[in-house]
């Protein structure tokens, strides 16, 4: 898909060396049709290869993308240059009266604290309400699912006794759902968290579906039936190093952490990782833009809001 992205943003790079056609601005402003647009609240610390991450999964579909990434104003970013922010990224203000097909809110490394502890949380909440009225489909990921089921329906999280952490086989409940249709029976789906959530609460959401499960990470991907909010527990975004990366990070501060489940061959950190979720990811991606797509009126301003 023809992804219209600035010219000189760091991901458009990267994505041309993998053979992933990004339009440049000038050249999609002369296409005679109403692309997607898309928000994306990156709030990872490392936002270019988060950007980059999910632009690769975006860029899977053949339908043309707009996107716009918005920040956090009520935070400063210690993992990423001021110049990057001021230059691809714009405050929530200036998204307030704007309307758009679909937003992404992203994982955050602040899942053991309460969300109200998090300095950012009442501005992530005022994002939240806005999208029910501005948004046709908003896909929260892993911490950003988490506070997305607290926010929405109540749904609290807990500590666990050791982080999610690995690659783990996943149950596909749902054959025809339309936002897992031609997924494997069982897929493989990278987490990397501390916290789970409170499952029996979710079972009694009766507007969510879950759609993925595991019996060791629990509920990976669970969505409304109208697909207007879709929760994703782990980060099917990931690259193949991620875990990786991860993993050597905590290990060399002395951190307490075990070897990811189900990802160095022979659990040797020596071998290098093997990408088992690529398919799905990007199966998953096609399938929610495909259905924003069918679904959202040509003029955004029509969108209905419930």
């Amino acid at each position: 898909m023809p992804i219209n992205i600035p010219s000189d943003l760091p991901a458009k790079g990267i994505l041309e060396g993998e053979k992933i056609f990004a339009l440049e601005e000038d050249i999609a402003e002369k296409q005679d049709i109403r692309p997607l647009k898309i928000a994306i609240l990156n709030l990872m610390p490392k936002k270019i290869e988060t950007e980059t991450q999910i632009l690769r999964l975006i860029s899977k579909s053949p339908l043309q993308v707009d996107i716009d990434f918005m920040k956090i104003s009520s935070h400063k970013s210690k993992n990423t240059s001021e110049d990057h922010l001021v230059k691809f990224y714009d405050d929530f203000t200036l998204f307030k009266d704007k309307y758009y097909d679909a937003l992404i809110i992203t994982g955050a490394p602040v899942e053991q604290l309460p969300f109200e502890a998090v300095d950012y949380w009442p501005e992530l909440c005022e994002i939240m309400a806005w999208s029910k009225t501005h948004v046709f489909s908003v896909l929260h990921i892993c911490w950003g699912a988490q506070a997305g089921l607290y926010y929405h329906y109540n749904i609290q999280k807990h500590l666990l006794k050791e982080k999610m952490f690995g690659i783990f086989p996943q149950r596909l409940c749902d054959e025809y759902n339309f936002l897992t249709n031609g997924f494997d029976e069982i897929h493989m789906t990278p987490h990397s968290r501390h916290t789970g959530i409170d499952e029996k609460a979710l079972a009694d959401i009766k507007e969510l579906e879950v759609l993925s499960e595991s019996m060791t990470s629990g509920t990976n991907i669970c969505a409304k039936k109208d697909f207007r909010q879709i929760f994703i527990l782990g980060h099917l975004e990931y690259g193949v190093e991620t875990l990786a990366q991860e993993y050597f990070r905590d290990k060399e501060a002395g951190k307490p952490i075990h070897i990811p489940c189900n990802y160095f061959p022979q659990d040797d950190p020596t071998q290098e990782p093997v990408l088992t979720w690529r398919s799905h990811a990007n199966l998953l991606y096609r399938n929610w833009l495909n259905y924003v797509y069918q679904m959202t009126p040509y003029d955004l301003n029509q969108i209905e809001f419930l």
